[in-house]
Parts: structure tokens; sequence; C-alpha cells
């Protein structure tokens, strides 16, 4: 009589148990993440992520204030959407069009864009790691969808407005605005909404506070995109 694969697989593994522990921790902490977007979905709960732990290992410390989604400058919302993800409101977590032709510019040796979605940008924060890898990506695309199916618009973008990198050891909205402009994340203007949007790609190159040329010219596209995002924005206000 045969034995089934997974059954010699299983006996293996019981011959030796520092292995079958490995498996085991190994298979903990690919579950891990999805349990943690489970217990986000409470609003008293404020994630930080993994840089943030990073900065406290390293005895660094940070400064971040957590803020509601209601007490964020509306013009800061619309602008990271339109600067980071025009298409939030419409996806499932990962705009697919966007990755195939990003696989495609990939495969055809050309050089690629970001092609990561706001979901995709938070999963990233929260649970993985920064440096550009196939397995990082293959790891973030389930988080994402998970995290876009499971949270709501509202609560996505408040999670993710609150653990992004404005600078060294700056996180979350609130700790930005007050470095850069002085003023709480709820008193922004469209202008500094704007290049505090533009600058998240690259916050320690870009400076909200203190733009070069090319940033306040980034700015100014996004600040007049803005503008017109009713249409983009009515999952986050209706």
């Amino acid at each position: 009589m045969t034995v089934p694969i997974h059954r010699h697989a299983l006996l293996w593994l019981k011959g030796r148990p520092l292995i079958r522990r490995v498996a085991l921790a190994l298979a903990a902490l690919a579950i891990l993440p999805y349990v943690l977007i489970v217990l986000y979905l409470l609003p008293f709960v404020h994630p930080v992520s993994t840089l943030m732990l990073r900065d406290l290992v390293l005895l660094r410390g940070y400064d971040r204030q957590w803020v509601s989604l209601d007490d964020i400058s509306p013009v800061l919302v619309q602008s990271v959407m339109m600067s980071e993800d025009g298409q939030y409101c419409f996806h499932g977590g990962v705009d697919w069009g966007e990755m195939r032709m990003l696989l495609e510019d990939t495969l055809n040796g050309q050089a690629t864009r970001g092609g990561s979605t706001i979901p995709m940008q938070t999963v990233k924060n929260l649970f993985l790691w920064n440096s550009r890898s196939f397995v990082r990506k293959a790891l973030e695309l389930p988080l994402a969808v998970t995290a876009d199916f499971i949270w709501s618009k509202r609560r996505l973008m408040e999670i993710y407005l609150n653990i992004a990198e404005w600078g060294p050891g700056i996180y979350g909205i609130e700790a930005a605005a007050r470095h850069h402009f002085k003023v709480p994340a709820s008193k922004l203007t469209s202008r500094q909404a704007a290049l505090l949007a533009v600058s998240l790609p690259n916050p320690f190159d870009r400076n909200a506070g203190k733009p070069g040329r090319g940033l306040r010219r980034l700015g100014g596209l996004i600040e007049r995109r803005a503008r017109g995002s009713g249409d983009y924005i009515t999952c986050i206000y209706d």
C-alpha cells in the first residue's frame, strides 16, 4: 500500500524536532499579519510600522502623534490620493492593470514605475521591509487585498496617514505637519498638503518644509488635481 506523499512529509518532520519547530515558527510568522489586520479593525488600536519598531530597537526614538481622519485636513487626504493612488476608491487593494504594465516593463528590461497602491504601501509599512524584491511583492499583494477587504477605505487611509514616514524619525501626518509647517494636520493649507503629498516617495531627499524648484512644481500639479478630485474621493467623503 502506497503511503500518500503528505504522510511521508509528516513522518519526516516528526523525526526532526528542530526543523519542525522552525517550520511552525515560519507558519506562525506568515499568519501573524492577517491576525493583526483583523485586530486593527478596532478604532482605538493605533498600529506602528516596522520602521518605527526599528527606530525603537536602535534607541533612536521617533515622533508620531496619532490623529483620527476627522482631525486631518480633507485637502491633505485629497492630495495624497491624487499623488499616490488616484484609483484608491475603485480598486480592491491592488491596481491589477498597473501591475500588469509593471510586469511587462520588467520583463522587457525597461525602467519600472512604483506601481504600489495605498493599501500596498500600508501593509508594506506595517508588516514588511522597504527594499524592492519579488519576494516582498509576493507577500505584499495578498496582504493588500485582505486589508482592503477587511478595513473600510476610511480606516485604511487613517492608518496609512498615521504611519507614513515624512522625514527622519517623523511618522504620521500630525508630526509631519507640525515639524514642517508648525501647524496641526487639521490646519494644513492646500499648498502645504500638496508639498507633503509629493514628498512621500522620498521624504529624506524631498523636504516639504524647504521645497526646491522641482518639488514646488510637483506640488503645484498635485494641488490642482486635488481641487478637482471630487469624483475620485467618494469612498472617503460622501
